[in-house]
């Protein structure tokens, strides 16, 4: 069709939704107080991430020194509630900041690195208790650490 045969757009340009909803802007938008309050929740937990991925390493390094070495603490150490309830924590503080770190920055590679690490450390809990399981666990802490040092980084 040649330029001067078109039919003149009657919006201009402008984008219209059913029922007048392009005045109702409010549902997508988020303030800066809301997404700032946000950011800092998501950052707090991406260090508390951290923090817990170095003390399941303390915890698989030292069980295995402390029982294996010394014979000492096994039943507390090698407790499965404590394993349950760590790799809870994990996965919600991973899936809760990771999954929302993507939506900040957009790069889903911590978010596919942690839920690798995640991955390690739920084939280590059903493992049982041995070498192999503290290899995995310690593997997978690591990728979990590093997921969320990654999301801090790239979301500032």
């Amino acid at each position: 069709m040649s330029a001067a045969k078109r039919k003149p757009d009657p919006t201009n340009g402008v984008a219209t939704f059913p029922f007048g909803l392009e005045g109702c802007y409010t549902v997508t938008y988020m303030g800066h107080a809301m997404r700032d309050a946000l950011v800092l929740i998501r950052n707090r937990l991406d260090r508390a991430g951290v923090i817990l991925s170095g003390l399941c390493a303390l915890h698989c390094i030292a069980g295995l020194l402390l029982v294996a070495g010394l014979g000492l603490g096994g039943e507390f150490i090698f407790a499965p509630a404590i394993h349950r309830i760590g790799l809870a924590l994990a996965i919600v503080v991973g899936g809760i900041t990771l999954v929302m770190g993507v939506v900040r920055h957009g790069d889903p590679r911590p978010l596919q690195v942690g839920a690798a690490g995640l991955g390690l450390m739920i084939a280590a809990l059903v493992m049982g208790h041995n070498s192999a399981e503290a290899l995995l666990t310690i593997a997978g802490v690591s990728l979990l650490a590093w997921a969320h040092l990654r999301n801090l980084r790239l979301s500032h």
